[in-house]
C-alpha cells in the first residue's frame, strides 16, 4: 500500500486521517474523484440542511460520499474521522456486498447520511481504532482490506436496508451501473446497455424503474450531469472542453442539455458553486 503523503492520491488506495489534521493537499487533490469517502463527525451538528428540528442537534453523523461526486468536505474545524478508499480495496467477486455498498453510498446521487446512536458509535469506534492502529504501521494490504470490509458491513447493518436477499433484478441493476461507469461518456443509448445485459431495452427500463424509480435514460443523464458538475467545480478546464469530454458536439447543445436537467446553465451553476465555496466552511458543497 503506497504512502499517500509522498506519492499523491492517484497512487494511493486508502487514506485515513483525523478531520482536524486533514491537509489541503488531500482536499484539493484531483485524485479524490476516484475515492469512496466515509466522513464520521463526532458530537457535531450535521453538515447539510435537515428540515426536522429534532435532528439539528449535536451527535455522531456518518456521511457516505461516492466517487465522482460533486460534494466535498471543506477543510478545518470539525471533530471526527475520514476514511477514503478506492474500489480496489473491495472484493469485486462479492457482488451482493458491492450492491449493498453502492446502495448505502447512493452512487447515483451525491451522498447519504445517517445518524449513529450510542451503541452504533461504540461498535464502529472499536473497528476504527484497530484500523487506525494498523494504518499507522506498514499498511498491510490484506489486514486493511479485511478491516475495511468489517467496517462497511457494520455501516450496512446500521443503515438497515433490509437486503435479506438479492434477486436477479438487483443483480441486473448492479451490472447496469458497472457498465454505465465505463461507458457513459461515450454511449447514451439504452439499447447498448440492454444488449450487453442480454435483455430488451423495455425490460431493462422496467427493472430500473422498479429498483431505482428511474428509467435507464434518466439514470444515464443523471450520471452525465453529475460528471459535468464535478468537472465544473473541481477542474480548471473550460465549459467548452467539458462539453467535448462528455461527448457533446458543441457547447450550446451541452448548455441546453444541462439546463433541461438542472434548471441552470453551466455558467449559472459554476457561479453559484464558486460563491458557495468562498462563503462556506466546514460544510458539504
Amino acid at each position: 500500500m503506497n504512502d499517500e503523503n509522498t506519492l499523491g492520491l492517484e497512487k494511493a488506495v486508502l487514506y485515513i486521517r483525523n478531520l482536524n489534521n486533514c491537509p489541503p493537499s488531500y482536499l484539493n487533490d484531483p485524485g479524490r474523484k476516484d475515492f469512496f469517502e466515509i466522513v464520521w463527525l463526532k458530537n457535531e451538528d450535521p453538515l447539510h440542511g435537515i428540515s426536522d428540528p429534532a435532528y439539528r442537534i449535536k451527535g455522531d453523523w456518518i456521511y457516505l460520499i461516492p466517487p465522482y461526486r460533486v460534494h466535498q468536505l471543506n477543510k478545518a474545524g470539525k471533530n471526527g474521522e475520514l476514511i477514503s478508499f478506492k474500489r480496489s480495496m473491495l472484493e469485486e467477486e462479492d457482488k451482493d456486498f458491492l450492491l449493498d455498498l453502492f446502495r448505502i453510498f447512493n452512487v447515483q446521487g451525491e451522498f447519504s447520511c445517517l445518524r449513529l446512536d450510542e451503541d452504533a458509535s461504540k461498535a464502529l469506534g472499536s473497528i476504527y481504532s484497530i484500523m487506525e492502529s494498523e494504518y499507522q504501521k506498514e499498511h498491510n494490504y490484506g489486514i486493511m482490506k479485511a478491516l475495511l470490509k468489517v467496517l462497511l458491513l457494520k455501516l450496512i447493518s446500521v443503515k438497515d436496508l433490509e437486503f435479506t436477499s438479492h434477486d436477479i433484478h438487483q443483480k441486473r441493476v448492479y451490472e447496469f451501473l458497472m457498465l454505465l461507469e465505463s461507458n457513459f461518456q461515450s454511449v447514451t443509448n439504452i439499447d447498448f446497455y440492454a444488449g450487453k445485459l442480454g435483455i430488451s431495452s423495455k425490460r431493462l427500463n422496467q427493472i430500473l424503474k422498479e429498483k431505482l424509480s428511474k428509467t435507464g435514460t434518466q439514470i444515464i443523464h443523471d450520471r452525465i450531469v453529475l460528471e459535468a458538475k464535478r468537472k465544473i467545480i473541481h477542474s480548471e478546464v473550460t465549459i467548452k472542453e467539458i462539453a467535448y469530454d462528455l461527448g457533446f458536439s458543441d457547447r450550446p447543445y451541452f448548455s441546453r442539455f444541462f439546463k433541461k436537467q438542472t434548471g441552470q446553465t453551466p455558467e449559472e451553476f459554476q457561479k453559484m458553486a464558486r460563491a458557495h465555496i468562498e462563503s462556506s466552511k466546514n460544510t458539504l458543497i
